[in-house]
């Protein structure tokens, strides 16, 4: 019996910002209770369970929609837009169609969301991956690992792989290429006072 061969899809995941006109109370509000429950992943190690966890999580949950659902434009998520502007550059270059970008927090689509809609689209191979480059940082070493052992739990049909750590070697020499191309370039004129 020959098995079909994989159907492939890449998802790109950026860090997230809200929107710049999101009230700041929600954005406080939400960190607070990620604080106060250990569930915010990065923000604090697990914590014990109080008596009112159902009516935070479910807090926590309204929060993070509100949040992330908050309407976008250039104007108020200038990373959002960078990050779609690299994806556009980004899906021309890949060996596949199937394409989606997501995010760890506070913008929509959620990782779940972004890998859930590549699933509903056929694939059965999904690469992840994340825009931040170096090691260390808790989105690429902790969030998004976690949201993806959770994922794949309830995917056990799809293959879900995370490709990070990138190659020190190669960020380094894409590093090295743009200040290369800048150091070539005339200075730019200095300010006037």
């Amino acid at each position: 019996m020959t098995t079909a061969p994989a159907r492939l899809a890449v998802v790109l995941i950026g860090h997230g910002s809200p929107a710049t006109d999101t009230p700041p109370q929600l954005v406080g509000e939400l960190m607070s209770l990620e604080w106060r429950k250990g569930a915010g992943g990065h923000h604090h190690a697990e914590r014990p369970a109080d008596d009112d966890s159902a009516a935070i999580h479910a807090r926590m949950a309204e929060l993070d929609t509100t949040i992330r659902r908050w309407q976008r434009h250039a104007g108020n998520d200038p990373y959002k837009a960078g990050l779609e502007r690299l994806a556009a550059a980004l899906k021309p270059l890949l060996p596949t169609e199937l394409f989606a970008v997501g995010y760890n927090e506070f913008c929509a689509p959620s990782i779940e969301e972004a890998i859930g809609g590549m699933i509903a689209q056929g694939a059965t191979r999904i690469l992840v991956i994340p825009t931040m480059l170096t090691p260390g940082g808790v989105h690429s070493e902790i969030d998004v690992p976690r949201t993806l052992v959770h994922l794949r739990e309830h995917h056990p049909g799809v293959s879900i792989e995370y490709v990070w750590p990138f190659d020190l070697q190669q960020v380094a020499a894409l590093l090295a290429t743009h200040v290369a191309r800048t150091a070539q370039a005339p200075p730019p004129a200095a300010p006037r006072p």
